[in-house]
């Protein structure tokens, strides 16, 4: 599949985004605005900024470490939307990108990880109406400059139906699907060890269950641990976790997990792949770094690590988002994508038009909206 086919199949898909499309056409809150946007830029992210576009925004675009897709650059571009930047996993060269498009002096942000709204802060101008955060490790980051801020910033990531809906349910199919995309491999009987038990890492963990495998869930926070436990899945420490794991999926979206204090703990063999927000879950160039060890690039876009004892351990995406990363990515499904990226229109608009005031900074999404997206979606299927 081509490209631009891939494109249009995704954006035929986007069922929900497309009756909002239509609406906001209309209305148009978004008249004489420029978003800044500085997102994973793969096909369902083309079929937001078309959104976005028909509600009369220009839109400025940059993408995230390691996830940003040529097909989708050159798509947007052709269509008049301005890029900043390649394809990237270097944090300097992004943080350039950021910059670039902060020079645009956008009047609304959509930002992904909290990356925009901090160099705002640091280099702020007139105009910023405010706008919104996907994740939550975003939100975390925003959430001790509420006053500096102060404007409205909606959270993404703390609407009921973005966590099951995207987080839950896309994200852990996506990342399944991504295992196996890269390995080719069984699922069955495989000892898998997640990493995290938020709502992705709830996701993956129930995901490659269904698939037969042995999952142990790993977690900092005892509440977390107990609500594994009584989900069904064994759970101990990582230290113990390790010891007997074929697959370790990090998806805690809080920095550093693996590092090479942990590698003598790893069978020979083992997979490791990182389903969080930034590359730094797993510490690959520290890992690499270790006396005695070698690294090669063994598949596309797997870095596969032989120590001195003769061990390997083989690192999917290079540590980068796995279902974003390497050959063929597909990231989450294009329903759930939908859906949240139905959030992110509606939210901006919110902003956009003033439904939102300097008391909504980094709050979650607003009821109004939760009820407005779950209609719609039920409503496509017959249940409304």
């Amino acid at each position: 599949m081509t490209d631009a086919a891939r494109i249009a199949w995704v954006d035929e898909q986007c069922r929900l985004m497309a009756g909002i499309r239509e609406e906001i056409a209309q209305t148009r809150p978004f008249d004489g605005l420029t978003i800044g946007s500085a997102i994973h830029l793969e096909p369902k992210t083309a079929a937001l900024v078309a959104t976005l576009r028909a509600g009369g925004a220009e839109v400025v675009a940059t993408g995230n470490l390691g996830s940003t897709q040529p097909g989708t650059v050159a798509h947007l571009r052709s269509n008049g939307v301005r890029v900043v930047g390649e394809p990237t996993r270097d944090r300097a060269v992004r943080a350039r990108h950021i910059d670039e498009v902060l020079d645009a002096e956008p009047q609304l942000l959509l930002d992904n990880g909290g990356d925009l709204f901090l160099r705002y802060l640091e280099r702020p101008y007139a105009g910023l109406l405010g706008g919104t955060e996907e994740t939550t490790s975003g939100r975390q980051v925003l959430e001790p400059h509420r006053a500096a801020l102060g404007l409205p910033v909606l959270v993404i990531n703390d609407s009921p139906i973005k966590a099951f809906a995207e987080n839950q349910h896309g994200v852990g199919q996506s990342v399944l699907e991504s295992y196996l995309r890269f390995t080719n491999r069984i699922t069955h009987g495989e000892r898998v060890v997640v990493v995290g038990y938020g709502w992705c890492g709830r996701g993956v963990a129930d995901t490659f269950r269904n698939a037969r495998s042995q999952v142990t869930v790993v977690d900092a926070d005892p509440v977390m641990c107990l609500r594994a436990l009584m989900d069904g899945f064994r759970t101990t420490s990582l230290e113990t976790a390790l010891a007997d794991a074929d697959v370790v999926v990090t998806v805690t979206g809080g920095g550093r997990v693996l590092g090479p204090e942990h590698t003598d703990l790893l069978r020979d063999g083992v997979i490791l792949a990182n389903a969080g927000h930034e590359p730094d879950e797993i510490d690959l160039a520290a890992i690499e770094a270790q006396p005695g060890a070698t690294a090669c690039e063994t598949l596309p876009d797997v870095r596969s690590v032989t120590f001195a004892d003769g061990r390997t351990v083989h690192v999917l995406g290079s540590g980068h988002m796995v279902n974003l990363a390497g050959p063929g990515a597909r990231g989450n499904s294009i329903q759930s994508m939908d859906i949240g990226f139905s959030l992110q229109t509606l939210c901006l608009a919110q902003v956009a038009t003033g439904a939102v005031g300097p008391q909504d900074c980094v709050v979650p999404v607003p009821r109004a909206v939760d009820v407005a997206v779950a209609e719609g979606y039920l409503a496509l299927k017959g249940m409304r």
